[in-house]
Parts: structure tokens; C-alpha cells; sequence
């Protein structure tokens, strides 16, 4: 049974079939590749490192600490010697949950990532033409990315063959990448068995290990059954506290102009004012570590500092909170949504979950420093301010932890406690 009314109307309920099929057997190894450094270039970091199932799918860090570092979540260092980080990752590690539903067709906070023919093979994105053709899902498409990402998982040009062939180009990586994996046996028997294309491991490629990791990351990160969810399916009422959150997220706090749909997201993008820190995610003319969202991607000044709306389904599970993890509670980013200046001013470093890096700490929060560029953020806004008692944001908090679902809390295939490559499982 499907709720009605004005308020819920706003909000269609998810089924598993919205979301793109998966076949378990690539599902079980797209896991073990998720959690196998085997993918990364110096071997010491996985998917899965940054994406925890002891996090909710998240690493509990503010900007994450990639290729380089040691350790798991919020106690992970910055590594020593020649493996120490150069920098931090410029943004907050994103939710995977429900990234497998038919609906979304762009990915990553800057949109970087879209389904597109431009480059006829399905999808506009930093590979542009040299993206290999087969990919059947952005989810997909997506997972192969971090791969070849200098800081996140593919390290420093000169420290291995990876890091090396991305230096060439891009797309030089994926065939050395595939080959580590397909050499590994158990590995090799898998892939035979589970992709009707694949008659011996010399045939697998890139996009069979995209296909994987996309089977995975769906199948494992699907969420729909929320106590909000059994309103939306069976009318089961929430509890009063959530169901007053509820009619305000949807009615006078207007958060549901951005998080709407099934998936709380209208998957558009939109300038908070959030408080700026970390390297940014500067391009080649950046004159200052900043990040300027979607515009980094379109070039269009309008797309200055906007960000795409993330989806609330477990929202709960993946603090800190906000494209560069600015708050470390969802009261905190609730309050900064409702009053963007004002939050921000009173916004301290301390509230950033950033593991000490004393080489980096002359810059973490350097952009502060630059007048114009914090102008120019404060400047453009696109939500307005809603004033709200403490209580009525205390009911927002408590709806929010009603999209929490049952299986989010156990997982399904879970972390391995093992991988074929014989690699640590962090």
C-alpha cells in the first residue's frame, strides 16, 4: 500500500527493480576487488579503504587520506618517508548507496561523469575518447576512475607502472591494471566462469573488472527499507518526533526543493556557501587551492561552486557531512542549510575531521586567507535562509535517521576477509 497526500506525493517509493540487474557471481568479484589493493599502483590501497562497510560506504573523514597512507577511517595516518601523501583528497569520499538505481544518469559532485554518445562509447567523462567502449552502467563507468587517480589510488609518476602509463595518457593504465588481475588464478577461474565473453582469464579486461565493481557496488549498496521507506510502502507510521521532521523537510524547512525524487535527490546541482579548507580540486589556471564544483566540469561560470545534491538513504551512516565534509552531524549541516551565512561565520577548523598531516597543515586552510575568493563563495548562494525552534531542527535530525535501513546496518556480501592477490584486507 502506497501513503497519499500532498507531502508524500512529493516522494515515490523504491523498489528493486528500479535498479539495474546485477548477476551474483560478478557481484562476488566485484567485492573481493573492492577490497583488493591489487587495483591500486603501489599496492597499498583499495576501494574499499575509502569506502567501508565499517563507515556506511564512507571512510568518517572530512577529505580522506589516499595513496600514501596507513590505517582505516578516522585513525588512518598520513604515511612516512617517501610513501608519506602530498595532499589530501580535495573532497569528501561520497555515499555509494542506491548509486545503482536506473535514475541517475550523472556521477561524482562535480558531474564529471555523465551517460552521453559525445565520445561514442556512451558516456562523457575525463577519459573522454579513450574511455573503452562496453561499459553498460555509469555505475560502472565510475568505478574504474579512482583507479587512475594520482592521489586516491594510482600514486606518483615514477613509483610504479600505473602511475607511469597515466602520465602517457589515461586510458594506458587500464590494460596493465587488468593484466595484474587476470594473472592472479583464483581470479582468472572466476571471470571465466561468471562473463559468458570470457572463455580464458587472457581475455579479461578493464571493463569485465568495471562490470564487477559495478555489480558489487549495486547490489551492495541497494537501501529501501527505511522505517521511512515502510511508511511509503506499507503506511506504517513513524514515530512523532520523525513524522513532525517528515511534514517540515517536506513543507516549511523546504529541504525537499533539492532532495526530492525517490531518492531524496532531484540529482541537480547547487551552491551551499559551505566553509572552504582542503587542496581543492584546482585545475591547471586555478591561482588558489580552491574548488569551484560543477564548473570544474562545464566551464560555465553559472556552474561556480555548486555541487550535486546527494541522496539521503543512510544518510545517517556517512558523516561528516557536505561536499568537503564540513560538519561532522547532521544537526550541523541541517543548521547550514537553514542558515548558510550565518553558519558559516561562525565555523572553526576543529569542526573538520582531518587526520594531523604537519606538512600540509600551512595549507589546509589557507584559502580562508584569500578575501576575493571568499567573496566570490559567499556570494553565490541557492538556498535561503528558513528559521526553525531547536526542536523543529531536532525533528528534522530524527527524520533523517529514518531513512536508515535494516540491511544497511549488517550489509549483504560484507568485507571479505580475504582476496585472492594474498594482499592485506584493511
Amino acid at each position: 500500500m502506497l501513503i497519499s497526500g500532498s507531502v508524500c506525493a512529493q516522494t515515490p517509493a523504491v523498489f528493486p527493480d528500479q535498479f539495474h540487474p546485477t548477476d551474483p557471481l560478478k557481484a562476488r568479484i566485484g567485492q573481493l576487488l573492492f577490497y583488493d589493493k591489487i587495483l591500486s599502483g603501489n599496492r597499498n590501497i583499495s576501494c574499499g579503504t575509502c569506502h567501508h562497510h565499517d563507515h556506511g560506504g564512507s571512510d568518517g573523514l572530512s577529505l580522506g587520506i589516499g595513496e600514501g597512507g596507513s590505517g582505516l577511517g578516522p585513525e588512518r595516518t598520513a604515511g612516512t618517508g617517501e610513501d608519506k601523501i602530498r595532499k589530501r583528497i580535495p573532497r569528501n569520499a561520497t555515499s555509494l548507496w542506491n548509486l545503482g538505481h536506473k535514475s541517475i544518469t550523472v556521477v561524482f559532485q562535480d558531474g564529471r561523469l555523465e551517460i552521453s554518445d559525445i565520445y561514442q562509447n556512451g558516456f562523457n567523462s575525463p577519459a573522454e575518447e579513450w574511455l573503452p567502449k562496453g561499459l553498460n552502467t555509469v555505475i560502472s563507468a565510475q568505478a574504474i576512475f579512482p583507479l587512475v587517480a594520482q592521489f586516491e589510488m594510482s600514486g606518483n609518476p615514477k613509483e610504479n607502472e600505473i602511475a607511469g602509463a597515466i602520465h602517457d595518457r589515461i586510458d594506458m593504465a587500464w590494460p596493465i591494471l587488468a593484466k595484474r588481475v587476470r594473472t592472479i588464478p583464483a581470479y582468472g577461474e572466476m571471470f571465466v566462469k561468471a562473463f559468458e565473453n570470457i572463455d580464458h582469464p587472457a581475455q579479461v579486461t578493464i571493463v569485465d573488472i568495471a562490470k564487477a565493481l559495478g555489480d558489487f557496488i549495486n547490489s551492495e549498496w541497494q537501501s529501501y527499507d527505511s522505517p521511512y521507506d515502510a511508511l511509503l510502502t506499507l503506511g506504517r507510521p513513524l514515530p512523532a518526533s520523525a513524522e513532525r521532521g517528515r511534514q517540515l523537510f517536506f513543507g516549511a524547512a523546504n529541504c525537499a526543493i533539492c532532495h526530492s525524487g525517490p531518492l531524496l535527490s532531484d540529482q541537480k546541482f547547487h551552491a551551499l556557501g559551505l566553509p572552504a579548507f582542503g587542496p581543492g580540486r584546482t585545475r591547471r589556471w586555478d591561482p588558489a587551492p580552491r574548488d569551484v564544483g560543477r564548473m570544474g566540469e562545464s566551464d560555465d561560470i553559472k556552474d561556480a561552486y555548486r555541487f550535486k545534491t546527494p541522496r539521503l538513504r543512510n544518510v545517517a551512516l556517512t558523516a561528516p557531512y557536505g561536499h568537503n565534509g564540513a560538519y561532522p552531524t547532521l544537526e550541523g549541516i541541517v543548521r547550514h542549510h537553514l542558515d548558510p551565512a550565518g553558519m558559516r561565520a561562525v565555523w572553526t577548523p576543529d569542526l573538520a575531521a582531518l587526520p594531523k598531516v604537519p606538512w600540509l597543515e600551512t595549507i589546509d586552510f589557507v584559502i580562508q586567507s584569500d578575501r576575493l575568493e571568499m567573496a566570490r563563495q559567499a556570494e553565490k548562494l541557492d538556498i535561503k535562509p528558513v528559521h526553525l525552534s531547536p526542536d523543529e531542527i531536532a525533528d528534522i535530525v530524527t527524520f533523517l535517521h529514518s531513512l536508515t535501513g535494516e540491511r544497511a546496518k549488517k550489509g549483504r556480501l560484507g568485507r571479505p576477509d580475504s582476496v585472492p592477490s594474498g594482499l592485506r584486507v584493511d
